[in-house]
């Protein structure tokens, strides 16, 4: 019997999200092939999308019908999943789909809003900024899309000659950039996922990849499966699932792996086991400056970086982590064996860490000084946690100190450039460096502060920001703050906004993102958004429009044109400041392809756009052949691989700080964290994600399935404690610190395992913020602030 078309095609959507939820129900990765692929009578139209949600990059296959995505599957065709995707992105298809999307522009009038239309909400929205430019501050993200970013970032440093605009990523990988750029000169990894493929062993450095970046955990637990002998060691202050399947787990002290990193140097220099020649020929000695210290900092000989590391003996660093010294041995002694392949990855808990940037250093310098670097498998490696992180905040430079393609707003030689680049007359980009997360935050939340009015873009800070109390909700009590928010779904930014723009998400708009291995990666609108809901990119240009109109001079460039001025392919200018007439062009091209010129001075080349529709992603610098095709590059400052070394040289670092082709291996002193346990609030607090929810929860928490698999917050508590503090699983207890309090339900045998006197609550429910709790004390150059470590203590809530 043949079964009906139209029960065929509802068949296989259900089969797709089955196949879905199943991976839900059994909390692991699935590479289930979704029957409908293939399928020619479904109905179903499919294209290519980049997912949603982490730094991975994964891909999938959208299946629209009727104008709504009715399934997703992995794309296998990409490089990056091969066809898998986690549990989050099997549903990503319905974050578009929740009953709560915000559909029209709203303004607030007493305690709530009222519908307004679109022309009043952007008039609104310029009247305000018009008010007192200088004052007005743009906080984006690294969800937005490269197009997106450009523009708010064309529109701040081109137009309004302000550079206070950041991104949520100066909390989440700031401390990766300057990582980066103290070793090597140039942000972003040399390296890509490739290197799972190759190591022999891979190192965890305070992250827990299994369950925050499972497709690429898949890769090595694949390995080990088919046989492949691939050591994991799990370097963590509590017991994750990537701590079940590893080889070594190796507890620390918060704090601990600075220490670790300075006692498998010290090992390496002692014993003599270093690569001599890779360190002669490539690297330099570096440590900061007395007095006021930089990203550069100034040469030591070795002599003295051997002395400087002389104190840091096994059973010093037994000390300052809790890691046993035979292991900080074994750790050496892999290090030390030339003929093993490391890997280190790492992510938020070496970032977000008030030593963020002498850790990520440190990791970098045991890779260099050991000689694991720059061939398939020896790789330090830094994963990021939102889609475009290093695309958008990173490479289009929307941090408060950057210009487009790693160019700095305080060098004149780069602002002379950039102004060249958009055709602004020269002095149009104001030299100073704009205020950092934290500072604008501060700035907009206290009287007399330096931000009046604020436009938050695809984030959600309400909930985000460490030290609620003071960097977010004081906002309430003061009514001369304007908060501008662009959102899809209510947050707890929207509750303190006082202009709500509803904003088309993921495959209801034109976007492009850059992954965590240097791959950018386009997609195509599939369907319309709901509503009024518009595109954030065309929300930015047309407020520049109507500042403009209102006799904004920035809004210009030299010859008197308006900065976001576009063409159609007869050279009629296309008002795409008007919705009706947005999608009369692809301003996305427009916008990557004006872009694309800023990325070669620190060899970050990009193709054109069109090159990225017939992809799945390529990784820069992608440089065009004699036969006119365009390379990517896998491998950086490997001759092998990357075109930009010079030739007989089997490495070059380009970028060098020191200005000759090398490296700089870094020595820190181990510092205490600012905050530490004591007799009032013994624990240490410790906050994360979890697998099945995406930062804040706004989308994933809209999706039904991942919300029953993990319905709420809670605080993981080591059994002990719990027996101590005679609270159970389940009971609600309260979390408090020196600025603030939550209440939670206590987990004591769930998927993580503390040490005694350490807890853990993850930060995606609104109705439990941690956040109220966490300390806003952040490293010195990345001003990133650490979310992995402060002084609390529960209490049992009285019945």
């Amino acid at each position: 019997m043949t079964m009906p078309a139209t029960d065929r095609r509802q068949f296989l959507k259900s089969a797709a999200m089955a196949a879905a939820a199943g991976a839900v129900l059994g909390e692991t990765e699935t590479s289930i092939a979704l029957p409908v692929l293939g399928s020619e009578d479904s109905g179903i139209k499919w294209d290519k999308a980049p997912c949603r949600f982490c730094g991975t990059g994964c891909h999938v296959q959208v299946g629209v019908e009727d104008g709504r995505v009715v399934a997703i599957a992995g794309d296998q065709h990409a490089d990056v999943n091969k066809g898998l995707l986690c549990v989050k992105g099997y549903h990503v298809g319905m974050i578009l789909y929740g009953e709560d999307r915000l559909t029209k522009p709203l303004l607030r009038r007493g305690d709530g809003f009222v519908e307004i239309s679109w022309d009043e909400a952007i008039d609104i929205a310029a009247r305000r900024i018009m008010q007192s430019p200088d004052k007005f501050a743009i906080y984006g993200s690294g969800q937005w899309t490269i197009p997106e970013g450009y523009v708010a970032q064309k529109l701040m440093k081109g137009g309004l000659s302000n550079n206070h605009i950041d991104p949520n990523a100066r909390l989440c990988m700031a401390s990766a950039v300057t990582g980066f750029l103290a070793t090597y000169g140039v942000d972003e990894p040399a390296g890509c996922y490739d290197d799972l493929d190759a190591c022999d062993v891979v190192i965890t450095w305070g992250n827990n990849p299994a369950e925050m970046h499972p497709v690429l955990f898949s890769r090595v637990m694949d390995r080990q499966s088919s046989g492949e002998k691939v050591m994991l060691i799990d370097i963590s202050t509590r017991r994750t699932r990537t701590s079940e399947v590893a080889d070594e787990y190796l507890e620390m002290l918060p704090h601990g792996d600075v220490a670790i990193a300075l006692g498998i140097m010290h090992l390496l220099v002692e014993r003599d086991q270093y690569d001599h020649e890779f360190v002669s020929r490539f690297c330099n000695f570096r440590a900061h400056e007395s007095g006021k210290p930089t990203l550069k900092g100034e040469a030591i000989s070795f002599e003295e970086y051997k002395s400087r590391l002389a104190m840091y003996t096994p059973d010093y660093v037994e000390q300052l982590s809790g890691v046993p010294a035979e292991k900080i041995r074994m750790l050496a002694d892999l290090f030390a064996d030339p003929d093993v392949k490391i890997t280190s990855l790492w992510c938020m808990g070496m970032n977000q860490h008030t030593m963020g940037t002498a850790i990520n250093t440190l990791v970098h310098g045991v890779h260099l000084l050991s000689g694991k670097f720059g061939v398939p498998g020896n790789s330090p490696t830094s994963l990021t946690g939102q889609p475009s992180a290093c695309g958008t905040a990173r490479e289009v430079g929307t941090l408060s100190h950057l210009l487009p393609g790693g160019r700095l707003v305080a060098n004149d030689k780069h602002r002379a450039d950039a102004e060249r680049l958009w055709n602004l007359p020269e002095g149009r980009i104001n030299p100073k460096i704009g205020f950092h997360t934290l500072k604008m935050f501060e700035e907009f939340t206290k009287e007399g502060g330096g931000v009046s009015t604020m436009w938050v873009q695809v984030t959600n800070p309400g909930q985000t920001l460490p030290n609620l109390n003071k960097l977010f909700e004081p906002k309430s009590e003061l009514d001369d703050r304007f908060l501008i928010v662009s959102e899809v779904y209510p947050t707890a930014t929207t509750q303190l906004a006082d202009l709500v723009l509803p904003a088309a998400m993921w495959v209801e708009k034109n976007g492009i993102f850059g992954n965590s291995e240097r791959r950018t990666q386009q997609w195509f609108r599939m369907v319309e958004p709901p509503g009024d809901a518009r595109d954030d990119c065309w929300m930015t240009i047309a407020v520049a429009h109507r500042l403009m109109e209102l006799g904004h001079p920035g809004m210009k460039d030299k010859d008197g044109v308006f900065i976001f001025h576009m063409e159609d392919e007869n050279g009629n200018e296309v008002p795409i400041w008007e919705w009706e007439h947005y999608y009369d062009i692809n301003v996305d091209r427009h916008l990557f392809d004006d872009y694309r010129r800023f990325s070669r001075m620190k060899h970050k080349d990009l193709a054109p756009y069109d090159e990225y529709v017939k992809t799945r992603g390529m990784r820069w610098p992608v440089v065009q052949q004699p036969d006119g095709s365009w390379r990517e590059t896998r491998f950086r400052f490997s001759a092998f691989d990357d075109p930009y070394v010079k030739e007989g040289q089997p490495f070059e670092f380009y970028h060098s700080t020191s200005g000759d082709g090398r490296a700089q291996i870094w020595v820190h002193d181990y510092k205490s964290p600012p905050e530490m346990p004591d007799e009032d609030y013994p624990f240490w607090l410790n906050t994360g994600r979890v697998l099945e929810h995406w930062h804040t929860g706004t989308m994933t928490r809209r999706i039904p399935q991942l919300t029953r698999a993990m319905p709420s917050a809670y605080v993981e508590l080591n059994p002990e404690d719990a027996r101590e503090l005679n609270v159970r699983d389940g009971e609600v207890v309260r979390v408090e610190s020196r600025r603030g309090s939550t209440d939670l339900p206590v987990w004591t045998r769930g998927r993580g395992y503390p040490p005694r006197g350490q807890i853990f609550v993850p930060f995606f429910d609104e109705t439990m913020l941690v956040n109220h709790v966490t300390l806003d004390e952040h490293d010195p150059f990345s001003k990133q602030p650490d979310f992995k470590k402060c002084a609390a203590r529960v209490r049992k809530i009285s019945a």
